[in-house]
């Protein structure tokens, strides 16, 4: 399962999100996450500007508590992706594996 910057969602809803992934997930499998970090809204870049919807590695790993964290880094990349989305950004990554 792979999810690029969904991060409209006020928590309540991201919750129901990452719990829908969760079962969609098969056993063993992966999922691959990577969206914006709160450090995000002073680069106004792109993304949301409520601090909320932002996502940091604390919450990423209570979210996935149980799963099998491979890869979990914070990074600034500049993106290119049309006028929206242009810039340097503050990003986190996540590569979880789903219990067996």
């Amino acid at each position: 399962m792979v999810a690029i910057f969904i991060q409209f969602a006020d928590p309540a809803l991201r919750a129901r999100i990452f719990a829908g992934m969760q079962r969609a997930t098969r056993p063993g499998g992966l999922i691959l996450l990577q969206g914006y970090r709160p450090e995000q809204i002073a680069y106004d870049t792109g993304g949301p500007s409520l601090p909320d919807n932002l996502y940091n590695e604390d919450m990423l790993r209570e979210a996935f508590t149980g799963w099998d964290i491979k890869h979990l880094a914070v990074h600034d990349s500049v993106i290119e992706e049309g006028p929206g989305h242009s810039g340097m950004s503050a990003l986190i990554d996540l590569v979880a594996r789903k219990p067996a």
